[in-house]
């Protein structure tokens, strides 16, 4: 009798070890897996100790029998960026940065937290992730180098903005609690010096040497939002640049200036891989948040992720869009829908002209359809 038999099939899953990262200010807790049924392994090292984590990797490979066996991990997006998923990738693991307000949490009224259980959360995540589960957690696109350092002056002038908003209003505030009103223009400290209190008397001494210092701070932050405008009117000229023709593309449009087209291009739409117009609404917070359970169906407003900055900015230049494009389609459509209304019903069609121009003009951007019926920047001789 003549036995058949058929070669061993390996049908399993290639051995892989997984690893999560929780990284605080002082320390970071490094938490490693072969599987969601196993105990993790977890070490804590000093924080930014790069040698420690390449040690303990390896050692957390000869711990589960893994010696060179492929390594995925994880952490939360956060204070440390990037760097620390660049510095993975190079050494051959397969890193993934997790957008926090996406992880899943207990709904009780009070769940227990701590950095082991967090770690656990975080490795169970990874796990479903590598297994194809694609919905667990929302994963951040990380920019490279060049990509991140074209937003910071950007960022920098918004910071250097509010800034100037703040010791403005500071000497406003200053000055009025003493009954005095004065224009922040050139002459302020003579004129500080020489207006008079309420009842006739001389402005006490601390008050002006507070006003003094509180101006020179102004005048400080004045020179360096002087300086960032020259370097983002330079980096927007820059012919060399991989975003500058996005950016001409942008400006090009009536109601777009050079401050919204940078943002734009260098915070959004220059380097992130968008697919569709879900991921465009859901990028800038713009998208509904319906509440259906049973019978109770109710509308929750905007969702309101990603970019607060972004998001301000988007409305802001949706209404400037009204003024300046009255004949486009999208300026229609609002007149149409949301023209007749009350203050309060114009903001809440003003959300939907955001989210629809920024389509619109992500639009524009990848395939050049100028939006339905807006007209374009005279060509400057």
């Amino acid at each position: 009798m003549t036995t058949t038999t058929r070669p061993s099939e390996h049908t399993g899953t290639p051995q892989v070890m997984y690893l999560a990262l929780e990284m605080g200010q002082a320390q970071w807790k490094i938490g490693t897996t072969t599987s969601a049924s196993a105990r993790p392994r977890t070490k804590t090292i000093v924080a930014g100790d790069l040698a420690a984590l390449a040690r303990e990797i390896e050692a957390a490979q000869a711990r589960w029998g893994l010696v060179g066996a492929q390594v995925y991990s994880c952490y939360e997006a956060g204070r440390d960026g990037f760097w620390v998923h660049r510095w993975l990738t190079a050494h051959g693991v397969i890193n993934v940065v997790l957008d926090a307000s996406s992880i899943e949490v207990p709904r009780r009224a009070r769940r227990a937290k701590t950095d082991r259980l967090d770690l656990g959360g975080l490795l169970s995540l990874l796990i479903r992730r590598v297994a194809g589960d694609q919905r667990c957690a929302r994963v951040v696109r990380v920019p490279t180098v060049a990509e991140e350092d074209a937003r910071q002056v950007g960022r920098a002038l918004a910071t250097a903005q509010t800034e100037r908003t703040r010791q403005r209003n500071r000497l406003h505030a200053l000055l009025a609690a003493m009954g005095v009103r004065l224009p922040l223009t050139g002459d302020f400290p003579t004129a500080l010096a020489a207006v008079p209190l309420w009842d006739g008397t001389a402005m006490p001494a601390g008050v002006i040497a507070r006003a003094e210092a509180e101006w020179t701070r102004l005048q400080l932050v004045e020179t360096q939002i002087r300086t960032l405008e020259a370097r983002r009117r330079a980096q927007a000229a820059d012919v060399t640049a991989v975003s500058h023709a996005h950016v001409q593309q942008l400006a090009g449009l009536r109601a777009l200036g050079l401050t919204g087209a940078t943002t734009f291009v260098y915070e959004v739409f220059g380097w992130r891989q968008l697919r569709n117009r879900r991921e465009v609404g859901a990028l800038f917070g713009l998208t509904p948040t319906p509440w259906a359970s049973g019978t109770l169906v109710r509308e929750q407003g905007i969702s309101k992720t990603g970019n607060r900055q972004i998001r301000a900015l988007a409305i802001e230049i949706a209404w400037g869009w009204l003024r300046w494009q009255p004949t486009s389609a999208l300026s229609q459509w609002y007149a149409d829908h949301y023209g007749r209304g009350n203050s309060r019903h114009r903001r809440i069609g003003i959300v939907a002209v955001a989210r629809r121009l920024m389509i619109a003009l992500w639009r524009y951007l990848e395939t050049g359809e100028i939006p339905a019926g807006a007209t374009l920047k005279p060509v400057e001789a």
